[in-house]
């Protein structure tokens, strides 16, 4: 049992406004050094929640689905209302094997490393096209000018969605992004507008299927199961958030870590063959997925503490991120960096990201084509984060293109 320091008592990793000034690296540096597994307080629970910080501890609950289940409750780190708690634990993140992975293996071929490196020329016009268009503009958002456009062409070729259509799927995962609580009024509309959106394109790709996700996952799988409505709605939600907001925000987050080290971007210019290895100190650096959570199937012991069944448990990747056990320097933003063992995709297990070949596919080959094309980039003006304790993002980054 750790001894409980009176510093642990100001400590919150959990208000989503915590978060507007960045990842709260003191505190998640108290909490690892102190009380790894912490009982944290909870505005919507009583009993609080557990809040797991290191790094090995994170990988351990996140391999241990039988344990830590994700279907009891929801990965959210809010409480979804009784109302909506069935229709949320149908989605792929909120459920366990072998459900999950009944699910994950109806898209899994498209994740597949060898169908993304048929991916890569592709990947490579579109990030030269995006680099030279913001060029052209010179000055603006960033975040508008070059990190959403990729992963919003990426995700709509990925699932067979109109190119006409990507700023649809833009619109709604900021509104979803930007409003934590599952039940409020903008996240409701935003999902609303997203299943009728998906109940279309389902019916288009069932009657003229294409090589895409999409096709897929209307169609019987070998047994002739079929989705339900519901099931493929919430299936296409995740797909279309997942796929914008990670990437998204790991590049922003990448451009914004590179001007504030302009050393590690001249060393990224002057060899852009550290790209590979950039894309994984960028997705550590950034963490775009904060924390994860999980419901304690039986009594269990963690850290030093007894975990009890039914007990709340919160994995925080951008702790875990920077464990002083794992990382050296941690602080220190090295593109460079090997071994890297960033957990930013999920520790492992049945939740590992499927996407992650895709997502380090499209930051390397943007950061390799920003390195070629670009000489400075010089922030103009203060720079906007999302207010979330899930998604670690930003929402706007005034720049200047200086071109090579």
């Amino acid at each position: 049992m750790y001894r409980r320091s009176p510093s642990l008592d100001a400590i919150d990793v959990f208000s989503p406004t915590r978060y507007l000034a960045g990842i709260p690296h003191d505190d998640f540096r108290l909490l690892r050094t102190e009380a790894p597994v912490h009982r944290h307080p909870d505005p919507q629970r009583p009993a609080g929640f557990w809040a797991v910080t290191r790094h090995a501890d994170v990988v351990q609950v996140s391999r241990s689905s039988p344990t830590f289940s994700s279907n009891r409750s929801t990965c959210f780190l809010d409480e979804v209302p009784d109302e909506k708690l069935a229709e949320q634990q149908l989605m792929m993140l909120n459920l366990d094997p072998p459900e999950h992975s009944r699910l994950r293996s109806l898209v899994n071929r498209g994740f597949t490393p060898r169908m993304i490196s048929r991916m890569r020329t592709r990947l490579e016009q579109a990030c030269a096209s995006i680099v030279d268009d913001a060029l052209r503009v010179g000055t603006g958002d960033f975040v508008e000018l070059v990190s959403a456009e990729l992963p919003l062409i990426v995700i709509a070729e990925l699932m067979g969605v109109p190119m006409e259509d990507r700023s649809k799927l833009f619109e709604w995962s900021v509104h979803l992004a930007s409003t934590p609580e599952l039940g409020s009024e903008q996240a409701t509309t935003a999902a609303m507008a997203v299943y009728q959106y998906a109940n279309g394109l389902g019916a288009a790709k069932r009657s003229c299927p294409a090589d895409d996700i999409v096709s897929r996952l209307v169609a019987p799988d070998d047994t002739g199961r079929e989705l339900s409505e519901l099931e493929f709605d919430l299936f296409f939600l995740l797909l279309m958030f997942a796929g914008n907001e990670t990437t998204r925000n790991a590049i922003s987050g990448g451009m914004r870590a590179m001007i504030e080290n302009p050393e590690q971007w001249e060393r990224l210019r002057s060899d852009p063959d550290l790209a590979p290895l950039a894309a994984d100190e960028i997705v550590r650096w950034v963490s775009p997925v904060n924390a994860f959570r999980r419901t304690a199937t039986k009594d269990v012991e963690l850290g030093g503490e007894l975990i009890s069944e039914g007990d709340k448990v919160v994995v925080f990747y951008s702790s875990a991120n920077f464990d002083e056990t794992v990382f050296a320097d941690p602080l220190a933003f090295d593109i460079g960096r090997t071994p890297n063992p960033q957990i930013g995709f999920g520790g492992g297990g049945p939740h590992f990201c499927l996407g992650r070949h895709l997502a380090m596919h499209e930051i390397e080959i943007m950061f390799r084509t920003l390195a070629e094309r670009i000489h400075r980039v010089e922030l103009t003006g203060p720079v906007r984060r999302l207010r979330s304790n899930f998604i670690n993002g930003i929402t706007e980054m005034p720049v200047r293109l200086i071109p090579a």
